[in-house]
């Protein structure tokens, strides 16, 4: 599976920016993960599709009611919406996907957890 994401920019803080990442074939879990400079890679969100019309989704504690993932199996794309962007978000966003549906009790915060990584999209937040 490759990803490709798009979407990055430069933005004033309380901004928004809409991350898109596309995959060349269905995986059943999605997420985001960011890089800043100096730092580790760290967990965003992630949605997990279960079949059907079920999806699971997680978020960090400092993205939460913030930023807004969702996917579109039809498209296999997913998205993050980030709204009231801080110059902390400044980073670079990877898409990532995994062969692994929804099971009670699996870290989807994990990297470890994703077969697939894109390219990543660079997100600068001004304040």
């Amino acid at each position: 599976v490759q990803l490709q994401a798009s979407g990055g920019g430069l933005v004033q803080a309380g901004g928004s920016l809409r991350l898109s990442c596309a995959a060349s074939g269905r995986t059943g879990a999605m997420g985001w993960f960011r890089q800043a400079p100096g730092k580790e890679r760290e967990f965003v969100s992630a949605i997990i599709w279960n079949g059907g019309n079920t999806f699971y989704t997680y978020y960090s504690d400092s993205v939460k009611g913030r930023f807004t993932i969702s996917r579109d199996n039809a498209q296999n794309t997913v998205y993050l919406q980030m709204n009231s962007l801080k110059p902390e978000d400044t980073a670079v966003y990877y898409c990532a996907a995994g062969n692994t549906g929804y099971y009670s009790g699996r870290n989807y915060r994990s990297p470890d957890l994703y077969d697939y990584w894109g390219q990543g999209t660079q997100v600068t937040v001004s304040s």
